[in-house]
């Protein structure tokens, strides 16, 4: 295997592939690549059994084969290189040379038969997503999905596709048990005959980072598809694949609270800068801030023995009872960072019961959030 490739476009290659590589050396080779060079350039795939990508990458080719290298190596080679084009001659024993001006490297691989093959793809089946509209969907949904949590369930997020005769709408809901965000937004005209009706599937937390991070790169629209166990998705030359998680996820309807007539209306930066200053007198693992609504007031207030306490106050739209309860910090304000608007509604019935927060001028987001005891 011979070929010549501008470093760029090699280490655009590498970038993409390196939140895909499993990280956990339970199979030695799942830490490479594949390098698959043929007539029309080289492609690039990674895999860790679960979540697939691969990318047709320019290059001129003079011997056409296959090896796999160590992802992580390659590309700290790569980014310690000068601009221009690189050599890459594979010998033998899977030995790999690389030639870039006067530096050289030789770095082992392993033999690309031994590389799990991805799925076989069919291209019918697949529905076309405006971009940006999928990308504000993941970005407003994907902080809330749990993290090694043991519900396993929890770790993934529900995407539901919805089709009728007039539109096609995208709803996406992730929860960690503290916290639940839903977002939905029309995504496209009308299904047609062959499309379900509805198609539900809950896809890896993994799987959802790296469709975000190839929509922030912008140009070309999106793919998606489902078959009975894998979501597929397509984008400018680019395919990634994920096994979808198996089991029922919970009702997340039961937890939304009704929209009642007294709700607090707050500006969202000046709560966001409030909540950051006082959680920083919080307690550590909880950072709890405790919250007092009054009329025309909301007060944040956090104590820690060790350290002392803070409060402020803010300006605040509420005309109900006075009401205190207790929050994580990190939840409101995770929830405060994915919103766009210049006010935020949160509403709440008693101190324990979940809050429930919107954005006043936009209908297709939803979160509530679980108080705590302070």
């Amino acid at each position: 295997m011979k070929l010549r490739i501008a470093r760029e476009e090699l280490l655009t290659g590498l970038q993409r592939v390196q939140g895909v590589v499993e990280k956990r050396n339970t199979m030695p080779i799942l830490s490479n690549i594949l390098l698959e060079a043929k007539s029309d350039g080289v492609d690039i795939i990674a895999t860790d059994l679960e979540i697939g990508m691969r990318g047709l990458y320019k290059a001129s080719v003079r011997e056409p084969g296959s090896v796999t290298l160590s992802a992580r190596k390659l590309y700290e080679i790569l980014k310690e290189l000068q601009e221009g084009e690189i050599e890459l001659t594979v010998g033998e024993n899977n030995w790999a040379t690389i030639q870039a001006g006067k530096s050289q490297f030789k770095i082992v691989g392993l033999p690309s038969s031994d590389y799990p093959a991805l799925p076989a793809i069919e291209r019918e089946g697949l529905t076309p997503l405006a971009g940006a509209g999928l990308l504000q969907l993941i970005r407003k949904t994907l902080f809330a999905v749990g993290d090694n949590d043991a519900r396993y369930i929890l770790n993934g997020l529900l995407i539901t596709l919805t089709a009728s005769d007039k539109k096609t709408s995208l709803r996406l809901v992730g929860t960690d048990g503290h916290r639940l965000a839903v977002a939905e937004q029309e995504i496209g005209a009308a299904g047609n005959k062959e499309t379900p009706r509805e198609i539900k599937a809950i896809i890896p937390k993994k799987a959802a980072h790296e469709m975000q991070r190839l929509l922030e790169e912008g140009d070309g629209e999106p793919l998606i598809g489902f078959t009975k166990n894998l979501m597929i998705f397509r984008k400018s030359g680019l395919l990634l694949t994920s096994r979808l998680m198996e089991g029922n996820y919970p009702n997340y309807q039961q937890v939304i609270p009704k929209a009642h007539d007294k709700p607090v209306l707050v500006a969202r930066v000046e709560l966001e800068g409030a909540l950051r200053r006082v959680s920083v007198l919080s307690r550590d693992k909880t950072n709890a801030v405790k919250i007092t609504l009054s009329s025309g007031h909301m007060t944040l207030f956090s104590s820690n023995p060790d350290f002392g306490e803070a409060t402020e106050e803010l300006p605040a739209r509420y005309t109900g009872e006075t009401l205190t309860t207790g929050f994580n910090a990190r939840y409101l304000l995770d929830v405060l960072g994915v919103m766009d608007g210049e006010s935020v509604s949160m509403q709440m019935e008693t101190p324990l019961s979940p809050c429930l927060i919107r954005e006043p001028d936009k209908a297709g987001f939803t979160c509530v959030v679980m108080p705590i005891k302070v």
